[in-house]
């Protein structure tokens, strides 16, 4: 008995251990992509919402604050909803809507706003072993801007491993990662490549956070963003 909870104890710390390990890689990682960025570092205030109708539809809901630092130079305001289809498990469908306001700065350093409608279609794959979570995300943007139309495909790719608890409920810690890449149809083909890591906390079945950083590639030159972000599922129909 004495030697089976030995037994017992040692495999937990071991475990620990582990978890310990991936969760200073995963820090080392999102602190090195900040440090090799350039020093106008961002931060990104994000909302999804996923409110359930019944078995097979739901809502997206979806806003973004961007700043240019940490916050009160607004960057981008961006507001995105769409409707949701499960064609199978794990799999579903999206026709969406995004209104997007911009406020960049020109060649002289003065500030300008620019609008953007923004339909979209989208498929979502998602897929789970055992604590990892996994997601392919593959949209298709039709790009309505003030004096130009632009069509753009993306590619997303995420995942999310548990580190305290065997699935995302509650009082699970996580780490979350991902990859999503953006083209044109037209030149310059490439738009972008965003890479983000972040650490994550369930509160409830319904409600989770993350923080991280977000390095964003652009054609000519790279940003960093400080990500934090809500997930939340609502009902709205009968369950």
């Amino acid at each position: 008995m004495m030697e089976s909870r030995t037994r017992a104890k040692h495999l937990y710390h071991l475990n620990m251990k582990k978890r310990t390990l991936i969760l200073a890689a995963a820090l080392t990682m999102v602190c090195g992509l900040a440090s090799a960025q350039s020093s106008d570092l961002g931060n990104w205030f994000i909302y999804f919402g996923t409110g359930k109708i019944n078995a097979k539809w739901s809502i997206w809901a979806e806003t973004q604050y961007r700043n240019y630092n940490f916050v009160g130079d607004l960057e981008q305001f961006l507001v995105r909803t769409a409707a949701m289809y499960q064609v199978a498990e794990g799999a579903s469908i999206s026709q969406g809507y995004a209104f997007v306001l911009s406020n960049p700065y020109d060649a002289q350093g003065d500030r300008f706003t620019t609008i953007e409608h923004r339909p979209y279609q989208q498929l979502l794959l998602r897929q789970r072993f055992g604590r990892v979570y996994l997601a392919h995300r593959y949209r298709v943007e039709e790009r309505i801007l003030e004096d130009d139309f632009r069509l753009r495909f993306r590619y997303f790719f995420s995942i999310n491993y548990c580190l305290n608890k065997p699935s995302l409920e509650k009082g699970a810690v996580y780490l979350a990662a991902y990859d999503e890449i953006f083209l044109h149809t037209d030149k310059p083909l490439y738009d972008r490549n965003r890479l983000y890591g972040s650490v994550g906390y369930v509160f409830s079945p319904n409600l989770r956070m993350e923080a991280g950083i977000m390095g964003q590639m652009l054609e000519k030159r790279t940003r960093s963003q400080l990500q934090i972000v809500l997930h939340h599922n609502f009902q709205l129909g009968k369950s």
